[in-house]
């Protein structure tokens, strides 16, 4: 009988090792040992000066950018013993992440730090859970204005030194500027640090680059108050008349029913009030608007950026051509063009089973089109009538809106679908 050959063990797996900026002496012994068995050494700069001559494998910094470097680092030192240094929790924004969507998170060892946060709120005295986290590291600081609600108690992830006086000026620029803020610097080190202020008041030169800014939210006397929920005021929106009024788009967004993570196609922007409250609802929501005018294109982004939604993508195109290549929607709102052919018929085919479509319409020509499309795909047909109280000489009357129809419908599980010619979903 031929013995079997032994069977080759699996290369070991990485470890994450979250580490402070109290540095070697802050590591718990697990941590330590990791470190020390280490055969490579993966981290930033200032993360591996921290580790003492004792860990003796082949220290690696992080090229830049960095989330495309994984895959080729972890190839070029397969078989070895890697271990990667993070800062505080590897899985809170952290490189865990990226790790674990490269390797699956059964290939991969993580031995968590103290985050930040968790320093900052044990300073503060605020309850972690009722903390809201922003992160401006590699994002625009405009994000942040979607978290400013009065009374809210906010934690800004840091992207250097002079985040601190980006984020007082927009606090000031967006109605906030009484807010308190304190900056917490190279927390649980040595250096640790703390500036407090207000963000009208804010004239700190700029200090360490480890910092976290905190922010208690308190909106100025005559600052407009945008709420929570889709139905912002139109005078949050620069427009030049093409707008979805505010009780129609309160309307339109509770048919498209955003969820975290979904994706909407916006198709005849005009303002970009839809796409904009739609990514309001929750920070992962996304869209992209579709509008066909240059100038309008451009305040779409403005909005956009003012309301903490930057990240929304304006292509500026007409449909039904511009579509092709988008991601594949979750849902589909059309505020203008239901006459232009083939819109229709493009969007219900891009839509995937189970995706909803939202088209509002106050002409005639268009509303006979969605009649068709009602009686063809069933859904939903309203009429939205809006009046305002107006003076009337001495007394005050109704002043009505054009009134708007409106079809909604969510495509049946089962229908196919036209994938978009990349190929993408989420």
């Amino acid at each position: 009988m031929i013995p079997a050959e032994p069977a080759i063990p699996p290369p070991p797996a990485p470890t994450v090792v979250g580490i402070g900026a109290d540095g070697w002496e802050g590591l718990p012994g697990t941590s330590r040992t990791a470190l020390l068995r280490a055969e490579v050494l993966i981290g930033g700069a200032r993360q591996l000066e921290l580790l003492p001559p004792e860990c003796a494998g082949q220290r690696v910094p992080w090229p830049s950018p960095l989330r495309p470097a994984v895959p080729g680092l972890l190839a070029a030192h397969q078989g070895l013993r890697i271990a990667v240094l993070a800062s505080g929790d590897p899985m809170f924004y952290g490189i865990g992440r990226a790790l674990c969507e490269e390797l699956g998170a059964g290939n991969l060892r993580v031995l968590p730090h103290p985050s930040s946060v968790s320093y900052a709120c044990a300073r503060l005295g605020w309850p972690l859970e009722d903390t809201e986290v922003v992160t401006l590291v590699g994002r625009p600081a405009a994000r942040l204005a979607a978290a400013l609600h009065e009374g809210r108690r906010l934690l800004v992830l840091s992207a250097g030194a002079g985040t601190p006086a980006d984020v007082a000026a927009l606090l000031r620029e967006r109605g906030f500027g009484p807010s308190p803020m304190g900056v917490l610097e190279q927390l649980g080190g040595e250096a640790e640090d703390c500036v407090m202020g207000t963000a009208d008041g804010w004239a700190h030169p700029a200090g360490d680059p480890l910092n976290v800014i905190a922010v208690e939210c308190r909106r100025a006397p005559d600052a407009l108050r945008l709420g929570a929920v889709p139905g912002l005021p139109d005078d949050a929106y620069e427009h030049d008349g093409q707008l979805t009024k505010r009780h129609v788009r309160a309307a339109t967004l509770g048919a498209l029913a955003p969820a975290p993570g979904e994706l909407l196609w916006d198709i005849g922007g005009g303002s970009g009030s839809i796409a904009v409250e739609w990514m309001r609802t929750h920070p992962s929501c996304r869209a992209v608007t579709v509008e066909r005018d240059p100038v309008r294109a451009g305040r779409i982004a403005r909005n956009a950026d003012r309301l903490g939604v930057p990240a929304l993508r304006v292509v500026t195109g007409r449909a039904p051509e511009a579509l092709a290549g988008l991601p594949v929607p979750d849902a589909v709102f059309i505020g203008g063009g239901l006459t232009v052919p083939r819109l229709l018929d493009a969007c219900w085919d891009a839509l995937p089973p189970g995706g909803r479509l939202v088209a509002n319409t106050v002409t005639l020509e268009s509303e006979a089109l969605l009649a068709e499309r009602y009686r063809r795909h069933g859904g939903e047909l309203v009429r939205l009538a809006v009046a305002h109280a107006v003076p009337v000489g001495g007394f005050t009357g109704w002043r009505q809106a054009m009134p708007v129809t409106q079809w909604s419908v969510r495509k049946p599980v089962g229908t196919p679908s036209i994938p978009s010619s990349s190929g993408e979903n989420r």
